[in-house]
Order: structure tokens, then C-alpha cells, then sequence
């Protein structure tokens, strides 16, 4: 028996002095198994919160489009004010967008067809104050034909480098393209809102 050997069985500690050449290197591994481990087994993991509302606008390029004051880069504070803002705020925005994309509830602009999809995002956030009117201001852009109007008695308006005439086949589509939101629109407890939907599904053809 070693002195190694000896000491460790009567439990006294062993220096590296006390071991024999041969047992230096089996006792510096059964002591590097030993340490503790200083690596992570757990990972951290980011919760990942619901959908920004409105987290497209910045994908549109509002300045290099027109709105019925010429560039459209106004556009989404409008959105944002609607969508975050107070009742008058909101109802005011909402007016002032209005103005801008379907002047007079059917002169539609090239922005519209653009801001339709924020339109419909707006009407099915529970905090905005002014959904029903937002349903009404898509049904005015699903009914306009003013410029189709205009342009069967003036063909010559299809060749302008603005074609108004295109902008509104546009902005129709847009608000058809997103029309399976009116089932749970006409749900709604609200009865304002129930109607508004109601009315733009039948304009729609629902």
C-alpha cells in the first residue's frame, strides 16, 4: 500500500507531494470530473407579444403617392391617431383621412387603394372609438365609380399618366380582398358597428 493509498482511507487529504509519479495523473482527472460545470442548461426564452397594430405603414411608400392634397406621407400619422388617439382625436383623424382618400364619400385617390388594408385592420381593434365610421368610409370606396362614370363619357381620361380610373378598380379590390372580416363584424354586440358591416357586405355582394 502506497501513502497515497494509506492516507486515503483514514480520510486525511492528499497532496500532489504525497502521490507516487504514476498516481499524479489519475487523480488530476478524477478531479477535473469533479468541478462543477459553469455551463447553462437552461436557455432563455423571449415571450413573443400579439401583432403590433399597423406594423405595415412603413412598408408603403406614402411620399412618393398622392392623396387628394398631393403627397400622402400624412397618411399614417392619421392611421396612428385613429388607432391610439382619444375619441375627438380619433374622430377627427378619421375625418381628415377621409378627406384624403374618398373626397366627398367617392372621389377616391391613388392612396386609397394603399390605406384600405389599414382600414380593415382598424375596424376589428376593440380600442378604436370610430369603427363603425370606418365601415362606412369602406363601403364609400367599395361604391365609388365616379372616375368609371367620368370616363365612359371622356374616354380620353384612360390615357392620362394619373389614371383616377385605375386607383378606384384598385381600391376596390382592396376592400374585397379583405372582406372575410365581415362575419365577425356583423357579430358584434355593437349595434352601429353590426350595421355598418352589414351594409358593406351588401354592397360587396355577401
Amino acid at each position: 500500500m502506497t501513502l497515497h493509498q494509506g492516507k486515503e482511507q483514514v480520510g486525511v487529504p492528499v497532496s500532489p507531494s504525497d502521490m507516487t509519479a504514476a498516481e499524479r495523473p489519475d487523480a488530476m482527472r478524477t478531479a477535473s470530473t469533479q468541478q462543477p460545470s459553469t455551463e447553462r442548461t437552461d436557455r432563455e426564452t423571449r415571450p413573443s407579444g400579439p401583432a403590433t397594430p399597423l406594423r405595415a405603414l412603413g412598408e408603403v411608400p406614402w411620399r412618393e403617392i398622392q392623396d387628394s392634397t398631393g403627397s400622402a406621407a400624412a397618411i399614417p400619422l392619421l392611421l396612428n391617431t385613429i388607432a391610439w388617439g382619444g375619441p375627438e382625436a380619433a374622430s377627427g383623424a378619421l375625418h381628415e383621412l377621409r378627406d384624403r382618400i374618398c373626397q366627398y364619400g367617392f372621389v377616391v385617390e391613388q392612396a386609397t387603394a394603399a390605406t384600405v388594408p389599414f382600414l380593415w385592420e382598424l375596424a376589428q381593434l376593440p380600442q378604436v372609438t370610430c369603427r363603425a365610421r370606418i365601415i362606412q368610409l369602406l363601403k364609400n370606396i367599395a361604391d365609388a365609380r365616379q372616375w368609371e362614370h367620368t370616363a365612359s363619357a371622356y374616354p380620353k381620361l384612360l390615357n392620362h399618366r394619373e389614371n383616377h380610373v385605375v386607383w378606384e378598380r384598385a381600391a376596390r379590390r382592396a376592400v374585397h380582398a379583405r372582406r372575410a372580416a365581415l362575419r365577425q363584424l356583423m357579430a358584434e354586440e355593437d349595434a352601429e358597428i353590426a350595421h355598418a358591416s352589414t351594409e358593406l357586405a351588401r354592397s360587396l355582394g355577401e
